[in-house]
């Protein structure tokens, strides 16, 4: 075993009591690197209901010392910035030595692993999952944003994309650095396989119900169509405010028994859903490599998804069918042509196995170990 290093994540996105489920990817690849390494997780959130300007919250989650602050909300970017700043020099003071920092966002959490590498001599790399650098939505990004990005980056040992879509998206946008692809990871202990017999016909979708990311009244578009064709299914909608789209489906007249809304559950709970479902179905609009596709995969389910961001690059030819966003007449045929077996998928084995070797705790946690290795001695 590599030796075992001291690894400080600063974590723009991150599990807390604001969002309780906002970055639960990073908080993934925290406990992923905790396998090998010692990790310390902070993070900064704004929260409308702190009443003093800052309130630290430490805690050991999943057996990670995790140090929260928590900043009162305020329109004023100044004041906003002054308390990110004392709320980042409070949460140092909780933190023993460490290694290497590890920046999940380059903005604004990169701006401290740039004074942490000036003052503290402590090298940074970054991994990034952000959809924003692909353009157009690349356009909204400020001056000021853009500019501290390109020093965090530039000053940065190595800079993590989850996708080669996304490291290009970040290059054109004049991010300029050492690029290594480090994907998202799968508990391939908990999402592997089952046996399944389904009577009806299941198709799951899951999310975060954003309609303009994805695409959620497509797909009640498509299963409405779908009705009038097979009756024997269900499409299961799970999300945080999922309810939401009962209306809508109540216009569609779909029928109560073809589509069933699931609150957010516990991403201890989304494995059931995978394992017993027959087809996994994402229509985004625009992705970087969504987790849920890959524990989709691990648990030998094959997926309908859009080819946008980099999901084409993790998703073999026989693992499922790449459409075009928007395109609900191509989702309709595609899943017909699942659901009458129309296609050779790769088993349930073989979908499990490549996840295992490419995207499992083991694999991932090994390519950032190197990557440690290579900044401390850099």
């Amino acid at each position: 075993m590599k030796q075992k290093r001291s690894i400080l994540f600063l974590c723009g996105w991150y599990p807390s009591r604001v969002l309780p489920n906002n970055g639960d990817f990073v908080q993934r690849h925290a406990e992923t690197v905790s396998k090998k390494h010692a990790v310390t997780v902070l993070h900064i959130i704004s929260d409308k209901n702190c009443v003093e300007n800052i309130a630290l919250i430490s805690k050991e989650i999943n057996g990670i010392p995790t140090h929260i602050a928590y900043i009162k909300k305020t329109k004023n970017p100044f004041k906003k910035g002054f308390l990110f700043l004392s709320a980042f020099k409070k949460l140092l003071q909780k933190t023993t030595a460490f290694d290497v920092v590890h920046v999940h966002e380059v903005f604004p959490m990169g701006v401290f692993s740039l004074y942490l590498k000036w003052f503290k001599k402590k090298q940074f790399i970054i991994s990034e999952h952000w959809t924003d650098y692909k353009y157009p939505l690349s356009k909204k990004i400020g001056f000021i944003h853009k500019f501290l990005s390109k020093i965090i980056v530039k000053n940065a040992t190595f800079v993590c994309p989850v996708t080669t879509d996304l490291q290009n998206s970040m290059q054109i946008f004049g991010l300029k650095g050492r690029y290594k692809i480090v994907e998202n990871v799968v508990d391939t202990q908990k999402f592997f396989p089952i046996t399944t017999n389904n009577d009806v016909y299941s198709i799951v979708h899951i999310s975060n119900m954003n309609d303009q990311h994805k695409n959620i009244s497509g797909i009640l578009h498509v299963i409405a169509k779908l009705q009038k064709q097979q009756t024997s299914f269900n499409l299961k909608v799970i999300g945080e405010n999922s309810m939401q789209y009962k209306n809508l489906a109540k216009e569609l007249s779909i029928d109560k028994n073809c589509v069933s809304f699931i609150d957010q559950i516990p991403h201890t709970e989304v494995v059931t859903h995978l394992q017993n479902a027959d087809l996994f179905v994402l229509f985004s609009n625009f992705e970087n490599l969504p987790c849920v596709i890959l524990e989709s995969f691990a648990c030998g389910t094959p997926v309908i998804a859009t080819d946008v961001g980099g999901i084409s690059e993790c998703f073999p030819d026989n693992f499922g069918r790449l459409i075009n966003a928007k395109d609900e007449d191509k989702l309709l045929e595609e899943i017909l042509n699942f659901k009458q077996r129309k296609y050779t998928i790769a088993n349930k084995k073989e979908m499990y196995n490549y996840i295992q070797k490419n995207f499992s705790e083991e694999a991932i946690c090994n390519k950032f170990t190197v990557l440690y290795s290579k900044s401390i001695t850099n």
